[in-house]
């Protein structure tokens, strides 16, 4: 057989075996996951993950329509790195953390800190982190984060949302949804400033990401494999 008459055949097993290490392989190991059921009694008391629904849906189709994305990750590497050290999650993410999600918006970039626990009441940001901010971020807390970053930190290199905000004339008592906004951010007398159901979304969303449930195949990577 000459040689043009092997090329066709070199070309397709080297397609087969592409798709196959890049395919096939991963969706072997992987494709078979399910959640982590914990149960008591004969009767399950917990499953991890839960995928997400309702507002924080729609608050996931907003964060990645913003492009949160690109200064932001998702994922949390193991204790050589210093992802751990730096508070944004106890343990590193594995495989389990994703798999009732579709389309999860990991990121590639870290101009901003990793955000897979930020609705966690342990995330925090060391070493710039917020010594003014709740243990757990909560709603107001985000909402003014969005409106302002650097009211929450100065150094803050965070766009602005004000975009997702509507600033308003006030008619009567202030709205329970108002602002509490200070200094060059608080809007003029007889105005306020509420978030859009876009905001509020949003920060539903943020408010679901936790990612701190323990899973036995990330034992190598978590917090108390290090005090070992």
């Amino acid at each position: 057989m000459s040689r043009s008459g092997l090329l066709f055949p070199g070309i397709f097993a080297s397609f087969a075996l592409s798709l196959g290490a890049t395919v096939l392989l991963p969706f072997s190991q992987l494709g078979g996951l399910s959640p982590d059921f914990k149960s008591e009694d004969g009767l399950v008391s917990e499953i991890y993950p839960i995928p997400v629904q309702g507002l924080p849906q729609i608050g996931k189709q907003v964060y990645v329509a913003q492009g949160c994305q690109a200064c932001h990750t998702q994922f949390i590497r193991g204790v050589e790195a210093s992802d751990i050290e730096r508070g944004w999650g106890e343990r590193r993410t594995v495989a389990r953390d994703y798999v009732s999600e579709k389309g999860s918006p990991l990121g590639s970039l870290r101009i901003g800190p990793d955000l897979s626990n930020v609705g966690s009441v342990k995330w925090r940001n060391e070493p710039l982190g917020d010594p003014s901010a709740p243990a757990k971020r909560d709603a107001s807390w985000h909402l003014r984060h969005l409106y302002n970053p650097k009211e929450r930190l100065q150094d803050s290199n965070m766009p602005s949302y004000r975009h997702l905000f509507e600033t308003r004339k006030q008619v009567g008592a202030p709205s329970s949804d108002a602002l509490s906004l200070s200094g060059e951010a608080a809007p003029e007398p007889g105005y306020e400033v509420v978030p859009t159901a876009s905001a509020k979304a949003l920060v539903a969303y943020l408010g679901s990401l936790d990612r701190s449930h323990p899973l036995k195949e990330a034992g190598a990577g978590s917090v108390a494999s290090q005090k070992k």
